[in-house]
């Protein structure tokens, strides 16, 4: 391990993957091959011995244009990767580890300070591609407006992309808007996606500082994408709320949504706008903890994020991975077991010693880890962590003992 950790009891950590560049995305193949997002380098595949232990590793795509989104169809097929602009497809096959036939199938994404383009297949229809944009600012104004193609998930059917790819903008449907940057969102057993969101930095209300401790970054259901269109979570109008003491005069609870600045467009000049018009999270977590992914378990009795870690709080926070305890509901639907306005709703499982002490200079330098990927390995033997700290990539498994 480069770095210090601590794990809770019941767990286990092993190193499994070192030397890495900018581990962001982990996902597997139909013959159990790991691929690996590495921003600014491509994607690599990864073999394992019958110990469990990686046995071959090659470059699938050397590119520094990709930078985080990675998803490959249920049948193996086809591979998706994305960069700042554009999302690409190939022909993958698995059995020599190959992709052919590289296409552009969506372009025309704008720049800005987030520039990750999270990509999903629709399980239960593969030719469905869910495709994410972050603010191209702190407080992306314009982005209130689904048109603009920022800070919003679109859907677009592969099945009919044109020759030389879907424009963001102009093309597709709208999933979700509202939402500042949704970096990482994944199915339930039932198809609903759920989303992990990072929130608003330098925040002050009539003058006050409340950055420390608000916005809280948002656990979000973002709906089954068969059916839920268009719906607005908030962003940049509506944030949530972690810390209530700053809102004692406004008689708001953690979860619930306040208003920053009145917004025309979706008709927001109150609190109580924001509680009527914006669709709520489903939890919350710290303020600045910066979730980057999130994956269920086998039987999604827990969901796991992983929090990359702070650079606009002081004392920084998160670095660490937490478990998020999840129940099927009589309805058939999966929840969350804790209220919406719970502030323990998660337990902490692997972490820096002390987060308090981790520096954050930039997004990926630190003395600490900076948890990324998350995915539950298929052939059982955990779940699948990355850190992108720009000193060395690496991956870890955490088993339960």
């Amino acid at each position: 391990m480069r770095y210090p950790y601590t794990i809770a009891p019941d767990w286990s950590v092993t190193k499994i993957a070192g030397g890495l560049k900018g581990v962001r995305t982990v996902i597997w193949d139909p013959n159990g091959n790991m691929l690996v997002a590495q921003a600014g380098t491509g994607i690599s595949v990864h073999t394992f011995g019958a110990d469990g232990c990686i046995n071959s590793t090659s470059m699938l795509i050397s590119s520094i244009a990709l930078n985080h989104g990675l998803a490959l169809t249920p049948d193996g097929s086809t591979l998706y990767a994305s960069g700042e602009r554009t999302v690409y497809a190939w022909a993958y096959d698995a059995a020599t580890r190959m992709v052919s036939g590289q296409r552009t199938v969506v372009t025309g994404m704008d720049s800005g300070i987030h520039s990750t383009r999270t990509l999903m297949v629709v399980a239960s229809q593969p030719n469905m591609v869910l495709v994410q944009v972050g603010s191209n600012a702190n407080l992306d104004m314009d982005s209130a407006q689904p048109a603009t193609g920022r800070a919003i998930i679109k859907i677009f059917d592969m099945n009919n992309a044109p020759a030389t790819g879907y424009d963001y903008k102009t093309a597709g449907e709208v999933f979700a808007y509202g939402l500042r940057n949704e970096i990482g969102f994944i199915q339930d057993p039932t198809g609903v996606v759920w989303g992990v969101e990072n929130s608003g930095d330098d925040f002050t209300i009539n003058g006050d500082d409340i950055h420390n401790d608000n916005p809280a970054e948002k656990l979000n259901n973002l709906g089954d994408p068969l059916t839920a269109r268009d719906i607005w979570y908030g962003y940049p109008t509506c944030f949530s709320v972690w810390d209530p003491t700053a809102f004692i005069n406004r008689n708001l609870t953690t979860g619930e949504q306040f208003m920053l600045a009145a917004d025309s467009v979706n008709g927001v000049s109150t609190d109580a706008d924001c509680a009527t018009k914006a669709t709520p999270p489903r939890l919350t977590f710290e303020a600045h903890s910066a979730p980057i992914w999130n994956a269920f378990d086998a039987d999604a009795t827990n969901m796991y994020v992983t929090l990359h870690g702070s650079w606009d709080r002081t004392p920084p926070i998160g670095f660490k991975v937490v478990e998020v305890p999840f129940a099927r509901l009589a309805s058939g639907a999966y929840d969350p077991v804790a209220p919406a306005d719970s502030m323990t709703g998660f337990s902490e499982i692997f972490s820096a010693p002390d987060p308090e002490s981790c520096t954050a200079n930039g997004l990926t330098m630190s003395n600490c880890f900076r948890l990324t990927a998350a995915g539950w390995d298929p052939a059982g033997r955990g779940l699948f962590v990355g850190s992108d700290n720009s000193a060395e990539g690496e991956i870890y498994i955490l088993s339960k003992k």
